[in-house]
This record gives C-alpha cells, structure tokens and sequence, in this order.
C-alpha cells in the first residue's frame, strides 16, 4: 500500500536570502557614538559613560549611559555614579544566556535601585539624586528612571518615543495621588503673606520629584523604585537624548529635536545646551547625552563613501520624519518602524510590580525602619 507522501512547499531562493540577511544584520553589533556636554552651576550633575563593557570574556560589548543629577549635595549623585552598576550586574546569575541577561536586566535594574539607595542611606548621609540609566546591548535598550532627568529616543524611521517617565509633581498626576494615599502633604512653598510660589513639592522633605536615590529627611512614600523600559530597534537604529532637568526646564521635546536634527553628536549636545544658557541664563547645572546607535558601516575601508551615499546615511540616521517623508527616494530606502517595546513598569510598590517575583528586589527601605 503506497502512502502518499506531503507535498512539501519550497521557499523561493530570493525568499531564503532576504530572510539570512535580515539575520545576519540583526545579529551584528550597531556602532555607538556619543556626546557630553554639562554646563555646571551648582556641581552636583554626574554623568557616567562606558562603551566597551562585557558580561564575558569575548561576549559582544555593551554600552551604558547614565545620568545623576543631585540635590542637598552630589554625595548621592557620586555614590550611585560609583556603585549602581555593579550592584544591577550582581543580580543577574552568572550562568545566563545573553537572552536570559536581557530579560533580567528589567528586575536587575530595580534591584540596583533599591540595593544602592539603601546603602548610600546606610552612611547616615542626607543627600538626594535622580537618575537616568541607560543599557545598550545591541539593538535593545534597556531604561530605568527615578526623577526629571528625561530620556527620549528618535528612530532611524523619524518616530519618537519616551523612554522614561517624569516624577515631576507639577507634571504626575499619578505621583501625587499615590502620594497623598500615603498621607503626604503635596503643596508648593508658602510666602510670608500666605501666596504659593515654586512648583509643587511633598512634605516632609520639600522635594519636587517623587522618586530618588537618598534622601533620607524625605517621606518614606519618596522611593528608589524606578520605571523601567526595555525596547528592540530596527537594525536602522536612532539618537537617544538624555538630559537633566536644567534642559527640560527650558526647553520643550520638540525644540530639543530640532536643535540635534542632523547634526553629529558632540556637536547636537553642544548646541542644546547652548540654547538653554542662551533662552533663560545658567540657571541649573544642565547636561546632555546624545546616543547614535548606527548600523555596522558596511562599506570597504579601502572605498570612500560617495556624497550620494553620505547624505542617504545622514537622512536616514537623523533627519525627522517630518522633514522628509514626502520625498519618494526616501521612503523607498527606509524600512518601516520596528522600534519593539519588550517592556514597561512603571511601578512605585514592589508587591505591585510586574517585577515583584525577583527575590533580589526584597530589600527592606532604610526609611521604613523605626528609629
């Protein structure tokens, strides 16, 4: 008895090819290139910058980015600059897969929050600082952020995406709610003669933010708890800004957008800051990180790119989508946004956390304690 046998279906040839090069592309490492620039008034900004960091020996690099701005002194900004990475690299197991690290790093990250807030407040010091804190492991970034120091990218494709939150009072309804739920006075500061002056602020401490690291004198509703986000870009890449809040005082999203547009890095945080000084005066200390994470340059180092092939790059790397989408030869060459979003949690209680099964997070707040 003859069994018939499926008839398999073939995969075109060019099918198979564009498939195994949209892998091989994948799996290559972008090129990262940066730019810091800080205008110091007070000196408490921090910035930390490493491009060439490892999880093995002859594993591919990984980049991280991070912003601390502090506040009643820079010895929280400076302990965080000095301990938070290692303390979100302790929490992952040693024996994971590069898929297994970047699904840990969200908990890791939280885990680094709590573990460096509750040793800096060990020290007896009373000293606060924001942080915004960058992971670039190929085409996956990886934020979290307690504070003002905001974090935007704008993708190779022109879309632009929030990668942090804001933990402004004036501008979190959501902070000041579960503030309040917690028995926290949430007012701006009284004048003499009773007028309300200054931005909203919670009470006991008078901060202005709802999360940070340190700050001891503050309420116990004050927490290191970060949001955190972790998402994939196309391999066309884009520009991430980071930028503490003397930039985002002055200036709006768009504006920051506009200033960088098509300038290289150095030269965009450059010209941000800048603006600031320019618009309202060195008011705060103001600093800004611009990221450009480039596809792999592809051509021959022994063949010069053309201007045509240079301005196609710069286009594609750079310019808004605004600026150009009407033009035929640029869609063409673009590939559609795949900026994927793995995760988000935005959680300021651990119990209810997406995050909350990491054992590694338990750890007790300093502040909750009894004297």
């Amino acid at each position: 008895m003859e069994v018939a046998k499926k008839e398999k279906r073939m995969v075109p040839l060019e099918v198979l090819l564009k498939r195994e090069l949209w892998r091989e592309t994948m799996e290559e490492q972008p090129d990262i290139l940066y730019g810091v620039v800080c205008q110091p008034k007070k000196g408490e900004d921090f910035t930390l910058v490493k491009t060439q960091c490892r999880r093995f020996p002859g594993d591919p690099f990984f980049s991280v980015f991070a912003l601390f701005d502090g506040h009643e002194g820079c010895a929280a900004a400076i302990y965080a600059k000095e301990n938070l990475l290692d303390n979100i690299l302790s929490a992952i197991p040693k024996n994971h897969s590069r898929e297994q690290w970047l699904a840990a790093l969200p908990r890791a990250l939280v885990s680094g929050f709590v573990k460096t807030d509750k040793e800096f407040l060990d020290r007896a010091q009373h000293s606060g600082t924001t942080v915004t804190f960058v992971i670039i492991d190929g085409w996956v970034v990886t934020i979290a952020s307690v504070g003002d120091s905001l974090c935007i990218l704008e993708s190779a494709e022109g879309s632009v995406h929030y990668l942090s939150e804001d933990h402004r009072l004036e501008f979190n309804k959501k902070e000041v709610e579960r503030l309040i739920a917690s028995g926290v006075q949430v007012r701006r500061l009284h004048t003499v003669g009773g007028t309300e002056v200054g931005p909203l602020r919670c009470w006991p401490g008078g901060l202005s933010v709802s999360r940070t690291i340190g700050d001891r004198n503050a309420s116990t509703a004050i927490v290191p708890i970060p949001h955190v986000k972790q998402i994939k870009l196309s391999n066309a890449g884009g520009r991430i800004i980071i930028s503490s809040d003397g930039v985002w005082d002055s200036l709006t999203t768009e504006m920051v957008l506009n200033i960088s547009c098509g300038l290289p890095v150095v030269k965009a945080a450059t010209e941000i800051v800048e603006e600031v000084v320019h618009l309202k005066g060195l008011r705060d200390d103001t600093t800004c990180i611009v990221v450009d994470i480039l596809p792999p340059e592809k051509l021959s180092p022994s063949v010069a790119p053309s201007m045509k092939q240079r301005m196609v790059i710069l286009k594609s790397l750079f310019f808004k989508k605004s600026c150009d989408s009407s033009s035929k030869y640029h869609r063409e060459l673009s590939e559609p946004d795949l900026v994927e979003e793995i995760f988000e949690d935005g959680s300021a209680v651990l119990a209810q956390s997406k995050l909350s099964n990491a054992v590694y997070v338990q750890s007790v707040h300093l502040r909750d304690l009894p004297d």
